[in-house]
């Protein structure tokens, strides 16, 4: 069965066109509470189910909380507010209070009018896809509000901030601190505007916050990881050690040292597989995703690492690494996951283990990365109209074809379609830079040809 509403991270897309609407979200809620209320743990007799909201600073997210609050409240569902939050804070606070479910009001990465909604279980980990399937068979059901007496009940949390800064500073080493190190941190103007500066203040750094001004309309808009020319200019401007990027939700991070070169969610991906041979003496495993740039899978394997590729999305990638009781994968974007350290992918976390790594080999980025040269990639994005079937093109096969037999063992193809809006991306990767444009601009005009 096809998911209908979830895409690879939650529902997501333009506020006040279907789905993000109000009476939608409404209904969501009612329906997710109906579900996670029966898959939840073992309560004692008498208790309710409660879920954890948060969300990040876009305008929309007031709106979609009440309606939120209201479908859960509709379930007999308890709600419990809080606020402005990265979504890996949601995901621990939810665990670490033994709650029914959290749930994150946020587009992610996206410009402010769009949003979206995202789900954790008990355990702090990403639905799977049988549960999502199970919400949107329940929105087709009739919405029956309960009885009065069993109507669920809201309140905020109020620690909610406290919480979680004091988890993310557990996760980096006791016997190391931060004095000394000017950080310039950028929040993109979102969930951990009021957050990520205190982690790395409290620890010793001198922080230069940017991107902390969230006016609900500001979200990533030329700041944070999706935008770090800032970040670069700041690091310049304050004479910075180093320089950390969040995007919107804080779930993933892009660091620049102090020269200015930019370092993406691949290569701090292999600095901190780097970092646990070193300590631990063997990694038995990785997981990527089909994006993972193919330097970085060559390097891993000659340390000795296993290697596998997931499907794109960190749910994906979480997947593998259950799969294979390994502990550490990522995204190129930067989603990286420490399973050793939370269920789910966090920005500060894992800038933080970067930062460690750095410490516990005395050297900078650039040296632990000296020999690791990311092939070129080139990404282009084809709008396709609504049901176009591109996999069966003969025409696409064969530009595919052509170019895996012209790069043969120096690079690679891949076309998937967006699991967030209606485009095919068409990324080619090659050890030469003129060879990936080359290539992708070939199967990018044989693509829009079929699908437009």
């Amino acid at each position: 069965m096809a998911r209908r509403y979830f895409g690879t991270d939650g529902i997501r897309g333009r506020v006040g066109v279907a789905p993000i609407t109000p009476d939608f979200v409404l209904r969501l809620g009612y329906a997710a509470g109906k579900v996670l209320a029966g898959a939840g743990r073992e309560r004692k007799k008498g208790s309710r189910p409660t879920v954890l909201i948060g969300k990040d600073t876009r305008v929309s997210g007031y709106m979609l909380e009440a309606a939120l609050e209201s479908g859960f409240a509709a379930a007999g569902v308890d709600v419990m507010l809080a606020g402005p939050m990265p979504t890996p804070g949601v995901a621990y606070l939810t665990r670490a209070l033994r709650l029914s479910a959290g749930v994150v009001i946020s587009a992610s990465h996206n410009p402010y009018d769009d949003n979206g909604i995202k789900f954790f279980s008990a355990d702090g980990n990403k639905l799977p896809d049988e549960v999502e399937l199970q919400i949107e068979a329940q929105l087709e059901e009739p919405m029956e509000c309960a009885p009065s007496e069993h109507l669920g009940k809201a309140r905020r949390l109020d620690d909610a901030r406290g919480r979680y800064i004091e988890f993310c500073k557990s996760t980096f080493p006791a016997n190391f601190d931060l004095r000394g190190m000017r950080i310039v941190l950028d929040c993109a103007h979102g969930a951990a505007y009021d957050v990520g500066p205190h982690v790395f203040h409290e620890l010793g750094a001198e922080v230069v916050p940017i991107g902390v001004s969230p006016n609900g309309f500001n979200i990533n808009d030329k700041v944070g990881a999706t935008a770090p020319d800032a970040l670069v200019r700041a690091v310049h401007e304050h004479r910075a050690d180093i320089g950390i990027a969040l995007d919107g939700d804080a779930d993933r991070v892009q660091i620049v040292d102090s020269t200015g070169r930019l370092y993406n969610g691949d290569e701090l991906f292999y600095v901190l597989v780097k970092d646990r041979i070193a300590t631990d003496g063997h990694v038995e495993g990785a997981v990527g995703t089909l994006m993972t740039n193919m330097a970085v899978e060559v390097a891993l394997k000659q340390a000795g690492v296993q290697f596998v590729r997931a499907a794109v999305g960190d749910r994906y990638v979480l997947e593998k690494l259950v799969e294979n009781g390994w502990e550490i994968g990522a995204e190129g974007s930067g989603h990286i996951l420490s399973l050793d350290r939370h269920s789910t992918g966090d920005g500060i976390v894992s800038a933080l283990l970067v930062l460690a790594a750095i410490q516990r080999s005395g050297k900078s980025l650039a040296q632990i990365l000296e020999g690791v040269t990311l092939f070129p990639q080139t990404l282009i994005n084809v709008r396709m109209s609504k049901g176009a079937d591109w996999k069966k093109s003969e025409a696409i096969r064969r530009a595919v074809e052509q170019a895996e037999q012209s790069l043969e063992s120096h690079g690679r193809v891949l076309i998937r379609a967006s699991g967030t809006e209606p485009v095919l991306r068409v990324m080619v990767e090659a050890a030469a830079q003129q060879d990936a444009v080359r290539h992708a601009e070939t199967i990018a005009k044989v693509v829009k040809d079929v699908t437009s």
